[in-house]
């Protein structure tokens, strides 16, 4: 069953995006050569803690941390361990909450150390990036949810040669954390249903800078792409209103990038 939100629960699901965001920028800031993947479940369990809210990811289908950790050839999924990071290596974070029974989830990756990535895995990261924010562009009401695949596809295989991963993708979002419908990132047959004012969708490509291929570790969550090649991985979730689309997990409301596309923002009116 797809969720549809009334004005009133769409406040309470921007708070649990702003917990989301407000901690990723925490945990960014503690990504340096040394720290370690427990180092980042540490801190997103206290500063979950801090703002009252509770982890969505930690138990989560037998889940053993608060936030994915997964480090350059892990696509998704990653388990935080303790080894450190290395200057060069890129990181995503996957990370959730919950506050007052709403979700909020979203990802990014970065890279790690004060040097500039090589070229290629700088675009990777500004490619997949760039692709999420298409297909949030495409969260217009009355569209449907195919829309939002295509954009992202459409960017991705426009910038290079990426594979795009297609057994993971987005979902909808709110009294739980996987809700209907699945979002794919990729164009597909099937429309989909309507983007209506009120549903909040997590939207997250993955793509590698090789094939799209990927395995799943022994310890039945780790993905990792089968080539070894390094992957990205960007995620927010957004909520689809008549002013336009509401990136609850971005700390402007997605404001600036929506912007910049020239779509109507949402943030705008709503903050």
């Amino acid at each position: 069953m797809t969720e549809i939100k009334s004005p009133e629960q769409l406040a309470g699901m921007r708070a649990a995006g702003l917990v989301v965001a407000e901690i990723h920028e925490v945990m960014r800031a503690a990504i340096v050569p040394g720290a370690t993947p427990r180092d980042l479940d540490a801190i997103a369990r206290r500063e979950l803690a801090a703002r009252g809210a509770t982890s969505n990811f930690l138990g989560y289908g037998g889940f053993p941390a608060t936030v994915c950790v997964s480090v350059n050839d892990v696509v998704v999924h990653g388990i935080p361990d303790a080894t450190p990071f290395a200057d060069g290596d890129i990181v995503s974070l996957d990370f959730g909450a919950v506050l007052d029974g709403w979700h909020g989830d979203a990802a990014v990756t970065v890279p790690v150390g004060a040097g500039e990535p090589p070229d290629e895995v700088a675009r990777l990261l500004v490619d997949c990036e760039d692709a999420l924010w298409s297909g949030i562009a495409a969260m217009r009401a009355g569209r449907r949810v195919r829309d939002i695949g295509t954009a992202i596809e459409r960017t991705i295989e426009a910038r290079g040669d990426y594979g795009i991963v297609e057994e993971y993708g987005g979902h909808g979002i709110g009294t739980a954390m996987h809700m209907d419908p699945h979002v794919m990132n990729y164009r597909t047959r099937q429309r989909g249903p309507k983007l209506v004012p009120g549903l909040c969708l997590a939207v997250e490509p993955m793509i590698t800078l090789g094939g799209p291929e990927t395995h799943v570790l022994d310890d039945e969550w780790t993905v990792k792409t089968d080539d070894g090649s390094w992957a990205a991985h960007f995620e927010h979730s957004i909520a689809v209103t008549p002013d336009g689309p509401w990136v609850l997990t971005a700390l402007d409301g997605g404001a600036a990038r929506l912007e910049a596309l020239g779509v109507p923002a949402a943030a705008a009116q709503r903050g």
